[in-house]
């Protein structure tokens, strides 16, 4: 996979995206990460990419010319149209599944917004989908960028040691993740539930699936309405339900 992130700051994306797992797998070939420098394609003697907005308005707007000639730039690159996308609070909430099918492209090309926004032409021209990390306004696009890139890449077939370093992981299948120990077996008068501690693979195994379903009730109860529970799963739920104390509002 490659991805090219469309930035006023690539050093700053660029420090992330070398580090870690995501460094290792690019130093292996395993994807390919390129920052570009927006100011590059300004076409000015001051290298500016926003301006005022018409209509008046507080804050200034990025430019649509830089940013078109940066993405035809990287188009020319790669030989085709990657799939273009604007990190924008106006965007559908990136979600585990979302990555999932972002990870079927060959290219993906990120844009970092600033200031009030980009002008919608540039948008409505180019853009594919625009994607949100959450209901909350940043001072810029980077951030969202990254977690997007991130995210997407550890998808990226090699780039962890097994599937199931990811598959196991909260909101892959729908849950969220079960709680989990390490040594000692017991710290500060707190021990390991025993059932790990059994060697009984299938048990295990049992208790994991039962502690994911109890701690998405718990905590994210919105997600069990999509998650894919058995019959047996769903009484467990209801009884789980029915022996802990709720308030009534709840």
């Amino acid at each position: 996979m490659r991805i090219d992130i469309i930035t006023l700051f690539p050093e700053m994306c660029e420090a992330v995206m070398c580090e870690s797992i995501i460094g290792r797998a690019r130093t292996k070939g395993l994807i390919e990460v390129y920052c570009h420098q927006l100011r590059d394609f300004a076409f000015d003697k001051h290298k500016r990419v926003d301006d005022t907005t018409y209509g008046g308005g507080m804050g200034m707007l990025m430019k649509a010319e830089p940013i078109a000639l940066c993405f035809e730039n990287i188009m020319e690159h790669i030989g085709e149209k990657p799939h273009f996308i604007y990190m924008s609070p106006k965007g559908k909430v990136l979600t585990q599944q979302k990555l999932g099918e972002l990870s079927q492209y060959k290219n993906i090309t990120i844009l970092c917004g600033h200031y009030e926004g980009v002008d919608q032409r540039v948008l409505d021209e180019y853009v594919d989908e625009e994607i949100s990390i959450g209901d909350y306004v940043l001072t810029g696009g980077e951030l969202p960028a990254l977690v997007l890139a991130d995210s997407v890449s550890r998808l990226v077939p090699g780039v962890l040691s097994d599937d199931l370093c990811f598959s196991d992981e909260s909101h892959f299948s729908g849950l969220l993740e079960y709680p989990q120990y390490t040594k000692p077996a017991e710290w500060r008068g707190k021990t390991v539930p025993d059932v790990l501690l059994s060697g009984h693979h299938a048990n295990i195994e049992k208790w994991r699936r039962e502690k994911s379903v109890e701690e998405t009730f718990l905590r994210r109860p919105d997600m069990l309405e999509n998650a894919e529970l058995t019959e047996k799963e769903k009484q467990y739920l209801k009884a789980f339900f029915d022996n802990i104390k709720r308030p009534l509002d709840s």
